[in-house]
């Protein structure tokens, strides 16, 4: 069956009809906070239920639950505070229990009844969240550059943040249609900010073996300098769904928002929001969302021992490599031969090949695959 939303039912917070209007009228008068791309995509993303059950910004008595119990006040399991920052002279004439409206690029996206308008410490926050205050962590840094003030409270979308990439844009509502449709009973999710190598592609047809479908959700939105472009992701998988995949077994769509790098927490939140997309499992990456040496080899695998109400059923497989004896792609658990035959993916040596225009050995990535990349001028962030 496809999972039960997180806490139990999906999230809607998305406003139509006469309402929307009634709304958008009274937007009009409302006190006004500007938001970044980031957390507009974000307002998105708890109306359409991606981050159920949260209706809304975070208020503080959740925010301290899920800073140092990975969880909200109610006990269920959350481990990225979800937050609104503001400048005090932004809100200097609201106070708690006012409507704000939400504005991106001059237009209004959400209506937001603030709740509560709370100090907060960037440094203790970086320390639980990244379990670092080293400003060379992306993370960490994107913190420190965060406003003074935290506002929480439930948000009614009125508005919709366009997208580069509308046609790959499903909602959560919409997958699960569409699984039930396909007759997908077990999904596997599986997040991504690379473009696929030979290594990805073994560990989603190792988790395709064992459930009825795949669900490739690469994630759009603000990555570090060197991380391939989101074009260029979404071209890359499109050459190897169509060339090395049956038809009709995988589903590809974006999920918009910031990478966070946060590591282990940040494996439990992507399991979390691909439940509310109908996933029964989900792929964790040996390093998943890390980034440098801030968190330790299995640590994202580890964290899920402290879940055992999840709700979805975290897939945890080996990194693969070329065995030349074996002749394919394997991993430590199934080849028993010596280092010497193992030939290793690297994503580093990918990249530096790329750069210089030339394709990697076919054990590393397929030349469709490579072909795609290739064809843009410049595949990574710059």
């Amino acid at each position: 069956m496809v999972s039960k939303p997180h806490g139990g039912k999906l999230i809607k917070r998305v406003v139509t009809g006469k309402r929307l209007q009634a709304l958008r009228g009274e937007a009009k008068e409302l006190p006004k906070i500007n938001l970044t791309y980031d957390v507009a995509v974000d307002v998105e993303n708890i109306a359409h239920g991606v981050f159920s059950p949260l209706e809304g910004f975070l208020v503080q008595d959740d925010y301290i639950h899920v800073l140092y119990d990975m969880r909200l006040s109610n006990d269920i399991p959350w481990t990225i505070p979800i937050v609104l920052d503001v400048d005090p002279e932004e809100i200097a004439d609201v106070k708690e229990g006012d409507d704000v409206v939400l504005v991106y690029n001059g237009e209004p996206i959400a209506i937001m009844k603030v709740e509560e308008i709370y100090g907060w410490d960037k440094k203790e926050h970086a320390k639980q969240v990244y379990k670092t205050t080293d400003v060379n962590h992306p993370g960490v840094a994107k913190t420190m550059q965060m406003k003074e003030l935290l506002i929480g409270g439930p948000i009614d979308l009125i508005g919709h943040v366009p997208s580069r990439f509308e046609k790959y844009l499903l909602w959560p509502e919409e997958t699960r249609i569409l699984f039930r449709e396909k007759g997908w009973r077990t999904i596997v999710g599986f997040q991504t900010r690379n473009a696929p190598h030979l290594g990805h592609e073994y560990v989603q047809k190792a988790a395709l073996t064992f459930v009825d479908g795949l669900f490739v959700h690469p994630l759009v939105g603000w990555k570090k300098k060197g991380d391939f472009r989101d074009e260029v992701i979404l071209a890359a998988y499109e050459a190897l769904i169509k060339h090395y995949y049956p038809k009709d077994v995988v589903v590809l769509a974006i999920l918009r928002t910031a990478m966070r790098y946060a590591g282990p927490r940040e494996a439990i939140h992507h399991a979390i929001i691909r439940k509310n997309f109908g996933c029964t499992h989900f792929i964790v990456g040996r390093d998943h969302a890390g980034v440098g040496n801030y968190y330790g080899p299995y640590e994202a695998w580890d964290i899920f021992n402290e879940f055992p109400d999840l709700g979805i059923t975290p897939m945890f497989i080996r990194e693969a490599f070329y065995c030349k004896k074996c002749g394919g792609m394997v991993n430590a658990k199934i080849c028993p031969h010596s280092e010497e035959h193992r030939l290793r993916i690297s994503g580093t040596k990918i990249r530096e090949m790329l750069l210089k225009g030339k394709k990697p050995p076919e054990y590393m990535m397929r030349p469709e695959v490579a072909e795609a990349i290739l064809s843009f001028p410049n595949p990574f962030v710059d």
